[in-house]
């Protein structure tokens, strides 16, 4: 599995408190291994946002992406509070 982030996501990532970030980067290397690991909770959403999946960093963090090429591919695309939702 690949990642890539877009420039909002660095952005947003670079905002976030310090135990965040090493807890999203713990989190990427499960992603990596398998995006559907039970302890991410990744999920599909809805309405809108019913092409993307989001998966939890804690309570009340998430990341949203996007699948590419045959789900071989992750584009990250947000990580925040729930107000990510908000693209």
């Amino acid at each position: 599995m690949e990642i890539y982030y877009t420039s909002r996501y660095k952005r947003d990532f670079r905002k976030l408190p310090k135990l965040i970030q090493l807890r999203i980067v713990e989190r990427e290397d499960w992603f990596m291994v398998d995006p559907f690991d039970a302890r991410l909770k990744t999920h599909q959403l809805h309405g809108s946002l019913s092409a993307l999946h989001a998966f939890s960093i804690s309570s009340s963090y998430r990341i949203i992406f996007e699948f590419k090429e045959s789900r071989k591919v992750a584009l990250f695309l947000r990580v925040g509070q729930h107000d990510i939702y908000d693209i």
